[in-house]
């Protein structure tokens, strides 16, 4: 780092310029450009250095910081940036969820502007003319469930597709594992509105050629006419150039679609539609900001079915023969993707079926719409593949449930093939070459030489029925010679393509990645005419340069602008937990990739704070990108310690454990946030309230000792204002109220009603300090449920707190000693045969995960090996079937813990539940936002209110009898919305469903 640069707190963006080679315009220009934005714009302005790091990366293997950010809240926004930005000169670049993998989504020195946190409404479904007019922003998944009731969906469906924006498909042509049926974007784009370099906005559709239309569009003197009549010439000046140099597939997504723009309709009237020329465009021509699609009928039913082949060319020479038989898609998934997902907590579940010496398998998909019985059509295929082929194993998936395990295996692949350890990874970079699919098998047999020949392998799965091969060779880009090995393959490959009639990109476009071998693809004058139609449509070429084509005396190299290349450098510092498995704290951090999972607002648990803002900064990826920058220079290392980092990064990262879990690479943020706190607090950053919550066992144990008193000081009027002036503590939220009789002097007054030597369990109960101190009742239902199946409790009295609370906020000194006493105190025990059982979901996860991390040694693993949720251990042992109950007519709504969804735990509740005879809705929700501590911040109250109000909606929506949650944070969540009341622990219903 320069000496000049400030040490911690903000950083100017004079310090940028003058320590990063990026660009090279000096600080006042900037700081003008970013006065003119504020003064135009509406929308957030942010030139931070934190805001520049967010957006220097997308989901490919680049990075180029950014000048700024806008996020503009309406179109005049986007207008009004894009002539400030003209004014200055200085290039802009639309971004969607930033998941493009070819490095379309970051450029240096721009401004980005990002659609899709407000440009994200859906305007308007037509169902009778299957058409749908939406903003940019909108979430690919999100209007697919819009659609659903209409019988629709959007054709196109990339893997991406739960956090991908339409927009962003729209800019990249994008396609999906249907394209076999559907095609690709451009095909189902008929209208869109854009707004061009100068900021001016036209409207796009067919315009019949030579019509009145078409001579009152080009006989103006304006921009749209010239850009009507540049494009007519050039595509019928190279009418048989067009019709050379294109190829012949059903997915192409390199270059601009000069031979889409212009066409025959149904009617025979021959039409010219720019919309076509802006889909693929990557952003370089204009700024999509509404667009008109078309729709397709969604089937009523689908079946699945895949094949095994002991060798990958051999699952290749199947695929011709796959097309023959009416499928709607064809995938292909290798054996480096199965042996991935079986390592994974995540998706080891969906690999099961797949035979360990399977080295490739082919799944084909079948619709409604073109097969009228599923098992006929298998059967059919089953004989070809199998009887007679060389396939040696099918399985067969006819369920919804059945098929989205496939599903969730074949879309898994990026990211897993993305966590493989070490410095090489699998990267995208010719990774979309798409062939004719008649010419796969040999296509790869060639491939596998060339990548022989450079001393690597690589994996390969995708699109196989379309002829689109994710073949991605493994290298190590932190070393000069293997970048140079990337160019090479990248080159061998380009003539490889072109000797097999096929395109260079398929599916994810051109980017950083690519462009610079359009010229060989398309020749010197296709090349021409295409920065001819740039030139056209952003006269300065300021539209996210260096996309798609670029200027001669500033040509594309995709050796630039790497994240990581060879002067990359990471600091692995000392740490207190052991990150030994995770390959070191450095490289957990680096496991993001920047697919932007977390970004997903559907299914899952991550990540709640995005959720509820959709703030990139808020995202797993943002923390992430945050954190390896300040472990690689591009923050000072000071940085991670500081005050602004604590409270805009770490601090909103609520500990839930969802990407543990969640993000395939599994980026375990609420880990590596609780080691930077604790160093951070190792420098005298903790407050008092900081330390209050650390040990908030003592304040329980006093306020239970204490209980009428300090439960009635609370409802004083104005205490809680009080409380938020001196504590921070949110006024708006009411405080727990303590038990008088704590649950320890209750079973110790109570003892024992089953004698341990006629028990066939022994459990240990452990005495959280929510069910203490709080919420015995819970802690009483357990004991009674554990007994009524014939165990032995008794309740370990010697136990410290099991450190959740230090641990969550960056105490780690504390949380250790806490675990070293109770592995201490418990080893023994577990050794003799007990269990360790625990009402709160936090606190047995504490055992369960991260006291392996605070501690070394076989004793901690044994611990955590016998600890279960009380619901956990009932399901575990099946016990629950035994309990003798009444009949129960109620139906619960069951909100599970976070922390035990992040360990796949989360099941057992409503298993129980289910078996003592409730009718159980066990919603797919993700954090309740209280969070132990953080929904009690009076600087967090508003965001986790936000976040509950998600978790709101699905309660409402579910509409049980009674509403159930396991975690003490959630019942308060629950039970302090308006009207409502706590929800019982799901132990409690069972314990009145007892006989």
């Amino acid at each position: 780092m320069a000496a000049d640069q400030p040490a911690s707190g903000r950083h100017d963006f004079a310090a940028f310029q003058a320590t990063r080679d990026y660009d090279v315009r000096d600080a006042a220009a900037y700081t003008a450009l970013a006065s003119d934005l504020r003064e135009h714009v509406t929308g957030d302005v942010r030139f931070d250095e934190y805001s520049q790091l967010l957006y220097a990366t997308d989901g490919s293997i680049y990075k180029a910081r950014p000048a700024g950010v806008v996020i503009p809240r309406d179109v005049d926004d986007v207008q009004a940036a894009v002539r400030v930005a003209a004014e200055h000169d200085v290039p802009i670049l639309p971004r969607g969820a930033g998941s493009s993998l070819a490095g379309q989504a970051v450029g240096p020195g721009c401004v980005v502007l990002d659609l899709s946190k407000h440009l994200n409404d859906i305007l308007d479904i037509d169902p009778e003319e299957k058409r749908v007019r939406i903003q940019p922003g909108v979430v690919q998944d999100h209007l697919d469930a819009a659609l659903e009731p209409h019988g629709l969906k959007f054709a196109p469906d990339p893997a991406s597709s739960n956090r991908a924006t339409v927009g962003g498909g729209i800019g990249n042509n994008s396609t999906g594992a249907h394209s076999v049926r559907y095609g690709i974007t451009d095909a189902y784009t008929e209208e869109l509105d854009v707004v061009l370099a100068d900021g001016s906005l036209i409207h796009t559709r067919e315009v019949v050629l030579d019509s009145e239309e078409w001579d009152d569009i080009v006989e103006r003197d304006d921009r749209e006419a010239e850009l009507y009549r540049t494009v007519r010439r050039l595509v019928e000046e190279n009418a048989d150039e067009i019709e050379t140099r294109y190829p012949k597939l059903k997915r192409n997504v390199s270059g601009y679609n000069l031979h889409k723009v212009v066409y025959e309709r149904t009617d025979g009237e021959r039409v010219i539609n720019l919309s076509k020329l802006f889909v693929g465009a990557e952003g370089t021509l204009g700024i999509v900001v509404e667009a008109t699609l078309s729709l397709v009928t969604k089937p009523e039913s689908t079946a699945l079915v895949l094949y095994c082949y002991r060798d990958l060319v051999e699952a290749m020479e199947a695929v011709p023969r796959a097309l023959e038989f009416d499928v709607s898609a064809v995938e292909l998934m290798d054996d480096e993707v199965f042996r991935l997902a079986r390592g994974s907590p995540e998706f080891a579940q969906y690999a099961a079926p797949i035979p360990e010496e399977a080295a490739a398998a082919l799944m084909l998909e079948f619709d409604s719409e073109r097969h009228d019985d599923f098992r006929d059509a298998v059967t059919a295929t089953d004989a070809h593949f199998v009887s007679e082929g060389n396939a040696f194993h099918s399985v067969h998936a006819y369920t919804d449930e059945e098929q989205a395990d496939l599903w969730k295996l074949r879309k898994a692949a990026i990211p897993l093939l993305m966590s493989m350890e070490g410095d090489p990874k699998p990267y995208p970079f010719i990774e979309d070459a798409t062939v004719p699919p008649e010419e796969l098998a040999e296509y790869v047999r060639k491939f596998e030489a060339v990548l022989a020949d450079h001393g690597t392998s690589a994996a390969y799965f995708a699109h196989a029925g379309s002829g689109t091969l994710h073949i991605r060779p493994i290298l190590n880009l932190k070393r000069d010679e293997e970048i140079q090995t990337m160019r090479s393959i990248s080159e061998a490959i380009t003539d490889l393509v072109l000797e097999h009639h096929g395109s260079f990109s398929g599916e994810h476009g051109d980017g950083l990645a690519r462009t610079q071998f359009n010229p060989k693809m398309y020749g010197p004058t296709l090349w021409a005419a295409f920065k001819e139609v740039k030139s056209t449509f952003d006269p300065d070429w300021r539209l996210n340069p260096g996309k798609v084509v670029f200027q001669d005396d500033d040509p594309t190299d995709m050796r630039e602008h790497l994240r990581y290349g060879p002067a990359y450098q990471s600091v692995e510092p000392q740490t207190t937990l052991d990150f030994d498995g995770d390959g070191g704290f450095a490289h957990l951090v680096e496991l993001c990739n920047g697919c932007g999972t977390c970004r997903q607002t559907g299914s899952d648990t991550m990540c709640p704070t995005y959720r509820a803002s959709k703030d990139e900064a808020e995202t797993t990826r943002g923390r992430a990108n945050l954190l390896r920058a300040a472990i690689s220079g591009d923050l000072p290392q000071e940085e991670l310690t500081s005050e602004r980092f604590q409270t805009e990064v770490l601090d909103l990262c609520i500990g839930c454990k969802g990407c543990q879990n969640d993000c395939p690479t599994g980026v375990d943020l609420a880990k590596l946030k609780a080691e930077v706190k604790h160093q951070s607090h190792e420098q005298g950053s903790a407050t008092v309230r900081d330390r209050l919550f650390a040990n908030i066992d003592r304040v329980a144990s006093v306020g239970s000792a204490l209980a009428p008193v300090a439960n009635a000081a609370s409802r004083i009027p104005g205490s809680g204002r009080l409380l938020e002036r001196v504590g921070g503590i949110a006024a708006d939220r009411d405080p727990p109220t303590f038990a008088s009789e704590s649950f320890e002097t209750w079973f110790s007054r109570r003892g024992s009603r089953v004698a341990p030597e006629t028990a066939e369990h022994r459990v240990l109960l452990f005495p959280d300090t929510y069910t203490n101190y709080v919420y015995p009742e819970a802690g009483k239902a357990a004991v009674r449920v554990l007994e009524a199946a014939g165990v032995h409790v008794a309740v370990p009295f010697d136990a410290a707190p099991s450190g959740r609370a230090a641990y969550s906020g960056g105490f780690l000194d504390l949380a250790q000693k806490r675990a070293e006493h109770n592995v201490d105190l418990l080893t023994p025990l577990v050794d003799e045969g007990w269990s360790v059982v625990f009402v709160e979901p936090s606190d047995v996860v504490m055992f369960q995960d991260e006291y392996a991390d605070l501690l070394a040694g076989d004793a901690v693993a044994r611990v955590g090996a016998s600890s279960y949720g009380v619901l956990e251990f009932l399901d575990t042992y099946r016990l629950a079937t035994s309990l003798p109950v009444r009949e129960v007519t109620q139906r619960v709504t069951y909100h599970g813990h976070c922390n035990q969804k992040a360990l796949n735990k989360d099941h057992h509740a409503a298993a129980v539940l289910a078996a003592v005879g409730y009718e159980v809705d066990a919603l797919d929700s993700g954090c309740c936002g209280m969070a132990g501590s953080f929904g009690y911040e009076a600087e967090h109250y508003d965001l986790s209110q936000a976040i509950g109000s998600i978790l709101f909606e699905q309660v409402d929506e579910s509409g049980g009898d009674v509403v159930a949650a396991s975690g003490a944070s959630c019942r308060t969540q629950l039970g302090d919305r308006a009207g409502a009341r706590r929800p019982p622990h799901p132990v409690e219903l069972v314990e009145k469903a007892l006989r």
